[in-house]
């Protein structure tokens, strides 16, 4: 039996407003070494590393003077992008995963299937006054955005609720090791077949 295939990949993004690489090894140790220029968002990127047990690299540079926005987005959409390049044609994959996820307080619900049809329900809300986190500013309602741009460029369908949750970071930081949590299950090798009746995902 042959050794399977390196599941890696590397996409580098360039617009107007940013300049994103992105590489990730989905069979790493949860080696991250994140630079976005916001540091509250790198924790949380690097809390999706850690905890899938991807190595992930990703270096950001976007138009922080305007806002986070950009930023954010342009890094879901190359994550994604990566994701769906090292997973190739999905080949033995668990494909399907949730989980339950606390932090203090809060309690997360996350679910995912690496079903090749872009998906996202987002159920974590944020009263348009909830103070930004870090400095530049991370406004909480980006966390909607972040996961819109991964799962459409990842062509996964992602849930993500919340059941209790006071603590802003702690909603934000839940949501994100619950989804890292998820895809590393998911993304496990399993057999050699694709996951689907019809043959492909």
């Amino acid at each position: 039996m042959t050794d399977p295939e390196p599941r890696t990949a590397t996409v580098r993004r360039s617009t107007k407003e940013t300049s994103v690489e992105v590489t990730v090894d989905l069979d790493g140790s949860g080696v991250t070494e994140i630079s976005t220029g916001l540091p509250f968002f790198d924790h949380m990127v690097s809390q999706l590393g850690r905890h899938s047990g991807f190595d992930l690299s990703v270096v950001a540079r976007g138009d922080l003077e305007v806002d986070a926005h950009h930023t954010v987005e342009d890094v879901g959409i190359a994550l994604g992008e990566a994701l769906a390049r090292a997973l190739g044609d999905k080949a033995g994959i668990r494909r399907f995963a949730s989980i339950a996820l606390p932090l203090d307080e809060a309690l997360v619900d996350v679910a995912v299937d690496l079903s090749g049809r872009p998906f996202l329900a987002y159920g974590i809300e944020f009263a348009a006054d909830t103070t930004p986190l870090g400095d530049p500013p991370f406004d909480p309602q980006l966390g909607e955005e972040f996961w819109r741009a991964f799962a459409t460029s990842a062509a996964l369908t992602l849930h993500i609720g919340v059941r209790s949750g006071k603590n802003t970071h702690h909603v934000l930081e839940a949501s994100f090791k619950g989804v890292a949590r998820s895809l590393r299950d998911a993304v496990r090798r399993e057999g050699e077949r694709i996951p689907s009746t019809k043959g492909t995902l």
